[in-house]
């Protein structure tokens, strides 16, 4: 299990597969922040490295297999840092960085402050883009409250039908709403720090200064984060940004229609 180790406490998990020529294109995924490598290594990672691309996906400090010191506030600077020193220390070559939600985020602060040794290719940016405000905020607070009351089982009955396209819902209703009630998040676990601290990152990105290649992917079924005016006036700052709508797909696409992703990105990575 690869794992690079940061500190005695701290290190993050990831799976690495360069491309098979030496001059080729590398896929660096960032997760949403309740996610972990699984979403990005099934269909999708397998259709990229049939196609003769790289891909490397971790997980964050405090999420599967990435271990965290107990004192640690796992708020989105230290992800950013944590993903520049995990780049550096991979060298993948020719990156095209694609994140998840708040993960796009991510990934779009880390090319911002600079990745060493790196050739950034493009930028990918699936359900990210939203306007800071009171609702987000408000979201961002009840997704810390909902982990703190009934952790992931009660955020999961709460928010999967605002998430998930229609026809993911009506396949997977059944694992959902179970008899019984609901455990708070343990105090210390990953996923509750995460949340309390990298859910208050700042969204006031410089989209001006993101002048590389940038694919804006939006599920328009998402009934959470999605404001489509928000989605059209940031796209529009940035320089070089192409769209991709999917009607059919919601806030995890990943999860809902990878296959329609996989193309999306084997698309973007023959154009840049």
């Amino acid at each position: 299990m690869p794992v690079l180790r940061l500190d005695e406490a701290n290190g993050l998990f990831y799976r690495h597969a360069p491309p098979n020529s030496a001059d080729g294109k590398t896929f660096v995924f960032f997760n949403a922040l309740t996610g972990d490598t699984a979403m990005w290594e099934g269909v999708i990672g397998e259709r990229l490295r049939a196609s003769g691309y790289g891909t490397l996906s971790f997980n964050y400090r405090g999420q599967t297999d990435s271990p965290f010191a107990a004192d640690a506030a796992l708020c989105a600077a230290l992800i950013v840092e944590d993903a520049r020193r995990l780049l550096a220390h991979v060298q993948p070559g020719r990156a095209i960085l694609t994140g998840l939600s708040i993960g796009g985020l991510f990934a779009a602060r880390a090319w911002l402050t600079g990745l060493s040794g790196v050739d950034t290719l493009g930028l990918v940016l699936i359900n990210t883009l939203r306007r800071d405000g009171p609702r987000l905020r408000w979201i961002n607070d009840a997704l810390v409250r909902c982990a703190e009351v009934g952790g992931l089982n009660l955020f999961r009955d709460l928010f999967v039908p605002l998430l998930f396209n229609e026809d993911w819902q009506a396949q997977h209703r059944d694992e959902f709403l179970k008899p019984g009630g609901y455990a708070p998040l343990a105090e210390g676990s990953g996923h509750l720090n995460l949340l309390r601290y990298a859910g208050s990152a700042d969204w006031d990105l410089a989209y001006e200064r993101l002048d590389l290649p940038v694919l804006v992917v939006t599920g328009l079924q998402d009934r959470v984060f999605l404001d489509l005016a928000d989605v059209d006036r940031l796209t529009a700052r940035m320089p070089r940004a192409g769209r991709v709508d999917m009607a059919d797909a919601a806030h995890l696409l990943p999860a809902e229609r990878p296959e329609a992703l996989a193309e999306a990105l084997l698309r973007f990575a023959g154009e840049v």
